[in-house]
């Protein structure tokens, strides 16, 4: 008996400490776009068809917006006191700027269009699972200020909203922008972390939704219902990538949503968000996985070049052709 229950409390220990290392997501706090439109941090980019396109100056707002940096500052503590990894914009952004600078001084270029919004540089960068979306203005009334918040979390692979809360905080004698905002959001933050990490765990069982397109060159030696020998069976190279989907999918989960003679697109491939690389785990983005369908088609009996298109952090093109 004694046995039995020394048995039993090791087993409900065990369980306690494997639920304490549960998989946290990676979560990074920035400004909405509203907030930056509204105080006009605003800058001006080109995207791939060389159209001007507008997006929030997040390296500007933290600049010249105090207050900003306090919000952001204050979101963080309360998210980390709730034991959520966060990723620093702010630090983010001087990452960027200096891998930047590098780039352009190795390759001898500078300055040149963007082919990607700010905002899916920073993405890629931080790698972050979940993107907080801050808005929030400072109000009085008398003496007193309080704040009226809109808060987000948006996944940052599809910008599908996980959650949302919004209201105003009690008025306050509080000069802080930190004090105020944690007055405003407390009530709201149990609940909607809970969304946030049953989100998570959704990705964690099921795979991070992204999209992939596969498309052909003028000059691709093959059409997608050109015919090849494949796992003992002749079928087509159509085909033969459905097969690779359906295998490296999480739960099989994908759907192909359009295709053709030089074109097969893909929505709702769910991705793993870890693979096991020399015997060590390491997580996998929709580029990494995009890779190794490509790696695929470059051997035997396909024999295809490629090259891979990032559209964003969870979209990706596979060009295969010269």
């Amino acid at each position: 008996m004694k046995k039995l229950l020394l048995t039993a409390a090791i087993l409900i220990v065990s369980a306690a400490s494997l639920m304490g290392q549960a998989r946290k997501p990676i979560i990074m706090v920035i400004p909405s776009d509203a907030y930056c439109i509204r105080k006009g941090f605003v800058t001006t980019y080109t995207d791939e068809n060389g159209s001007e396109r507008n997006s929030p100056d997040y390296s500007r707002a933290f600049l010249t917006d105090e207050n900003l940096r306090l919000a952001i500052s204050e979101m963080s503590n309360i998210m980390a006191q709730r034991g959520f990894p966060l990723k620093d914009l702010e630090q983010t952004l001087k990452s960027m700027e200096n891998s930047e600078t590098e780039a352009s001084l190795l390759t001898g270029r500078g300055g040149g269009a963007l082919a990607e919004s700010p905002l899916d540089k920073i993405k890629k960068t931080a790698k972050a699972d979940i993107i907080m979306d801050l808005d929030f203005d400072i109000k009085a009334r008398g003496p007193r200020k309080f704040i009226s918040f809109n808060l987000r979390g948006l996944d940052a692979y599809t910008n599908k909203v996980i959650t949302s809360a919004s209201g105003d905080g009690a008025p306050s004698s509080a000069v802080s922008v930190g004090i105020l905002l944690e007055e405003a959001v407390l009530n709201h933050m149990d609940s909607f972390n809970a969304l946030l990490q049953s989100h998570f765990d959704d990705m964690f069982a099921n795979g991070r939704e992204v999209t992939i397109s596969i498309m052909m060159t003028e000059n691709c030696p093959v059409m997608m219902y050109d015919e090849f020998e494949f796992l003992g069976e002749v079928v087509t190279l159509s085909d033969v990538i459905d097969y690779w989907m359906d295998e490296n999918t999480v739960n099989h989960r994908f759907s192909r949503v359009n295709g053709g003679d030089y074109f097969i697109d893909y929505e709702q491939v769910r991705i793993p968000l870890f693979k096991t690389v020399l015997g060590k785990e390491r997580s996998i983005d929709t580029r990494a996985f995009a890779m190794d369908l490509a790696r695929m088609l470059n051997k035997e009996p396909f024999n295809l070049p490629y090259t891979i298109n990032e559209r964003g952090l969870g979209n990706v093109w596979i060009v295969l052709g010269d």
